[in-house]
């Protein structure tokens, strides 16, 4: 089992893990889809993580609710994406474009969380118990990826979008 972190630790090294697949992705010529599945995996978890756990504790230590709005917007993003990647594969057309809007979209997400002012800031200043986060956090994610990796994974649960039925282009 790994050594404890607090639960910015925690989250800023799934911020480095995915950072890492994203660039393994572009550089790859093979195994494309098993690395897309791993990064759909890992930000799947991260996602239910901060929404479940993290995001709700930083809320109720009055941590701004501005921020908090754009993140789970965010993330609403980041499972659209996933779910079209999850149901595809790397020769699909736009199948790259969308792990390179993806890869941008958790860029600009990691930034506002990391950044000075940000979400893990205020969530220091507002004196969370980021010990006691962390083991929860962790306790979760071992339990999500014992399950994903059995059952694979779930179908995405949007916070902030309901999902209209979308026209498509007809293809050529």
């Amino acid at each position: 089992m790994p050594a404890k972190q607090d639960a910015i630790s925690l989250l800023k090294a799934d911020h480095r893990k995915v950072e890492e697949l994203f660039e393994k992705y572009e550089s790859a010529r093979s195994r494309k889809a098993d690395i897309a599945r791993q990064i759909c995996m890992e930000l799947t978890i991260h996602t239910m993580l901060e929404e479940e756990i993290f995001y709700p504790a930083c809320r109720e230590a009055g941590v701004e609710s501005d921020m908090m709005d754009e993140a789970n917007v965010e993330h609403d993003g980041a499972k659209l994406l996933i779910a079209e990647l999850e149901n595809g594969a790397p020769d699909d057309e736009f199948y790259d474009a969308k792990v390179e809007v993806l890869s941008e979209e958790i860029k600009h997400h990691v930034k506002e969380e990391e950044k000075r002012g940000g979400i893990f800031t205020g969530a220091r200043q507002a004196e969370l118990d980021l010990d006691a986060l962390g083991e929860k956090l962790m306790a979760r994610k071992e339990e999500l990826m014992a399950e994903f990796e059995s059952k694979g994974l779930p179908a995405p649960t949007t916070i902030t979008m309901k999902a209209a039925p979308l026209e498509q282009r007809p293809s050529a």
